[in-house]
């Protein structure tokens, strides 16, 4: 069975990670690191069933305290290092984390932190990495820790919490499952086969923030593959295309956004690129534009595989060839999942009927830590919605609407934002957009673009000219009543439009 720890016991000076300053970590050195991790929570006090946190960075610090604790039955939870101290702090407390894993520059937030969610000043460790050759790949209290094998291993779980995008955020918590850590890291090869992952000597590029679900799972389920894992701090168009080149890299995760930037290079300057090595991209977070996805496909080839779920779990996979077949779509169930499509009264609705997305996904069960209440409102039967709405076709794939709570009836009539999303970025001179509906006395609500522009022009004249282009490609009744332009949208560190933001922003300019 292929998994980390079979390739750190067989072929211990396989390189597993390329650290952002260049330095390089075996697979024989991460395993130590990891079980002194372990060894150092066991002797802290942990008991099987606690959490930990984590406010690291992209970096060798992260992906060991990853391996180390998930090789116990513990949660692991990473923190978002963009939070003020104050947010932190509710995640530390809502969790229960015992311990605070950091290092520079965020010791000052994690200390901040923890001081205000009542934790000892020996909550919070500091690590560092070490210089090549050293017996520790680790620096401070860590690398004092046995590297021998732990006791009481068990597979542990991330528990991570979601976006907040539509409030405070929740941890999702997952039943620990009382198997072994090599028996978890065992399965990580066939999900790796869903999205071209599996092929022998890969690369994998660690570009997006890894406090993420989908960047930390992918970075670690290409450890259990035996892959190298070069890691960029945060995201930059020109040091991801120099890491490609360099490491000749073979997969990658990316958001919509990151896609966006690398098609807007010219058509000549792509060509050039060495990027020939890319075997697969796995593109998750948001809607990504048909335009944009399609240009990508036309790039790089049919490389690029969609997955649509959240924090909470995955539901659907779809392949560049069937997106091909099936533009827009965001693919079929994965294999141990089942989809429904309710309407208001939780009813199933007819093929090409939009309704609210439920799915099943029997691997993954999980609570909102501490909330009852979200948890049974977000589930029936088993099956669980975050809220998006959609519909499926005759051949079973499915397409996204938009969320339930995005969703602006106007006039009695549903329109989804989304959709005059996708029509304004198709438009030459729109950089971004997101629509929002505005309160109208007459409507109940009229639909409002708050749009960024790389073209120049008065606010009337750009509107006039958005609204002739949008006539062309959507209904009268979708085009946005007014307009607000500016320089940047609210977004997450993964490329996540921070809507809630934005409608209050449009709501509060209305008062």
């Amino acid at each position: 069975m292929r998994n980390f720890f079979e390739y750190a016991d067989n072929d211990p000076a396989r390189v597993a990670v390329v650290h952002t300053d260049g330095q390089q970590v075996t697979y024989g050195e991460m395993r130590d690191d990891a079980n002194r991790i372990s060894n150092f929570l066991w002797d802290r006090g942990l008991a099987p069933g606690d959490t930990l946190a984590c406010l690291l960075p992209n970096s060798y610090q992260l992906m060991a305290v990853v391996r180390g604790a998930t090789q116990l039955p513990l949660y692991l939870t990473p923190v978002n290092w963009h939070l003020t101290a104050s947010e932190i702090a509710y995640i530390l407390s809502d969790s229960g984390a015992k311990v605070l894993f950091t290092t520079d520059p965020f010791v000052e937030l994690a200390e901040r932190a923890a001081i205000e969610a009542g934790l000892p000043a020996e909550a919070v460790v500091v690590l560092a990495i070490a210089p090549e050759g050293s017996a520790s790949r680790l620096t401070g209290p860590v690398a004092a820790a046995s590297a021998t094998t732990p006791r009481d291993r068990g597979a542990g779980n991330r528990m991570l919490y979601t976006s907040g995008t539509t409030g405070r955020p929740k941890g999702v918590r997952r039943p620990l499952r009382g198997i072994s850590p090599v028996e978890a890291a065992g399965a990580a090869l066939a999900r790796a086969r869903r999205y071209g992952a599996d092929h022998e000597d890969g690369v994998f590029l660690g570009l997006a923030p890894m406090y993420h679900a989908s960047p930390l799972a992918y970075a670690d389920q290409a450890l259990d593959v035996g892959h190298r894992v070069v890691l960029l701090e945060r995201w930059n168009r020109e040091r991801a295309l120099e890491a490609i080149a360099e490491h000749g890299v073979t997969w990658l995760y990316l958001v919509p956004l990151m896609m966006q930037e690398l098609v807007a290079l010219p058509a000549d300057e792509r060509a050039a690129l060495q990027v020939g090595s890319i075997r697969s991209i796995v593109h998750t977070a948001a809607p990504c534009p048909p335009h944009v996805k399609q240009a990508m496909i036309d790039w790089l080839g049919p490389v690029l595989v969609e997955i649509y779920g959240g924090t909470e779990g995955s539901a659907t996979v779809i392949t560049s060839e069937e997106w091909l077949t099936h533009i827009g779509s965001v693919g079929r169930p994965l294999p141990h999942v089942s989809l429904r499509i309710l309407d208001e009264d939780r009813n199933e609705v007819p093929v090409g009927q939009v309704g609210t997305v439920y799915f099943k996904n029997e691997e993954l069960a999980f609570v909102y830590l501490g909330d009852p209440e979200k948890t049974a409102a977000s589930r029936l039967d088993g099956h669980v919605t975050l809220g998006d709405l959609g519909r499926l076709d005759e051949d079973g794939y499915l397409y996204l609407s938009d969320r339930a709570v995005d969703l602006i009836i106007s006039g009695g009539v549903n329109i989804y934002p989304a959709e005059i999303e996708h029509a304004l970025l198709e438009i030459p001179g729109v950089a971004d957009a997101c629509v929002v509906g505005r309160p109208d006395e007459k409507w109940g609500e009229s639909v409002h673009a708050v749009v960024v522009l790389d073209r120049s022009g008065t606010h009337d004249e750009v509107a006039a000219s958005l609204d002739a282009e949008l006539r062309a490609r959507i209904a009268g009744y979708k085009i946005p009543r007014s307009w607000t332009f500016v320089e940047a949208l609210p977004r997450s560190a993964a490329g996540k439009l921070l809507r809630r933001e934005v409608r209050e922003s449009v709501a509060t300019s209305t008062q």
